[in-house]
């Protein structure tokens, strides 16, 4: 780290972002590294290219916001935890305590991860629709700044109860398939509740892979099964639920709603997933 970029999202989980921040300068000035300290709100009027590193206060949403700037750049993130779920911190075993996860970043192991593209958004983690997308998009922020991440627990044994089922049609590896179902994800990292659940059969970072989960049941008993199924890695795909990968998926759509990466959004017109092999460099404890 020669030049050093630090991004600082003072809103991020519980405001912890704004106490982090003091201690990620101090350790820049102790190591006598050449830095600058923006807001997550001053990005757009930021030059990139003069820094080698990115390091970034906060959590999964604001990190994403800063991966169309560094992909394929070449340039390294670093990321301080501070939001809610803090889910890639957890992928790659970034300590929440800001003095540790700064030891991750002097250690200097760099870890090269694929990227998500979603139309012409990126994303770090996941994309998804649905039940899903109830639980990020409509867990109130009160709760999850009385709660934390245990808010989003919460909201997802609310949202089972009453679980909505769609007609989807989707395109991957040369098929088409229509279904029914209550939920989909395509992930990157498909990691839930820190690093304790995945809902894929298998979750790498950098294997140059979309992990596609589709949820199938309404009935909510069927639902809590199924979601056993998955705590304890006994996931096979029948007719609760699919698991597969692929490179490249297509959800035809014409009005959604959905998230990415935490963050609502809104889609018009066909949804196309593609996975951008190693194209992001950030320090790991992996």
């Amino acid at each position: 780290m020669k030049n050093v970029l630090v991004v600082n999202n003072p809103n991020s989980g519980r405001r912890q972002a704004l106490k982090y921040k003091k201690s990620v300068l101090k350790f820049l000035l102790w190591k006598n590294i050449k830095f600058k300290s923006i807001s997550i709100d001053e990005i757009e009027k930021t030059t990139f290219e003069e820094f080698d590193t990115v390091l970034i206060i906060g959590g999964d949403g604001t990190v994403n916001k800063i991966i169309p700037y560094v992909i394929n750049t070449g340039k390294v993130i670093g990321v301080i935890p501070s939001g809610t779920a803090n889910l890639l911190a957890a992928k790659l075993k970034i300590p929440a305590n800001v003095n540790k996860a700064l030891k991750v970043i002097e250690n200097g192991k760099v870890t090269n991860i694929d990227t998500l593209k979603i139309n012409d958004r990126f994303s770090i983690l996941r994309f998804g629709l649905g039940y899903d997308s109830d639980i990020i998009c409509k867990t109130p922020q009160s709760l999850k700044n009385r709660f934390g991440y245990f808010a989003y627990f919460l909201a997802g044994i609310l949202f089972a109860l009453r679980l909505k089922q769609k007609h989807y049609t989707i395109f991957y590896d040369d098929k088409k398939l229509s279904i029914v179902a209550t939920c989909i994800i395509a992930a990157n990292a498909s990691n839930m509740f820190r690093d304790l659940v995945s809902i894929s059969q298998k979750c790498e970072l950098d294997d140059g892979l979309l992990d596609i989960f589709i949820l199938k049941v309404k009935n909510p008993i069927m639902f809590f099964m199924e979601f056993l199924q998955i705590i304890f890695d006994r996931k096979s795909s029948g007719s609760k639920a699919m698991y597969f990968q692929t490179s490249n998926f297509i959800i035809k759509n014409d009005f959604t709603t959905g998230h990415i990466d935490g963050e609502k959004n809104k889609f018009k017109g066909n949804i196309n997933i593609t996975i951008i092999p190693k194209s992001v460099k950030i320090f790991s404890n992996n």
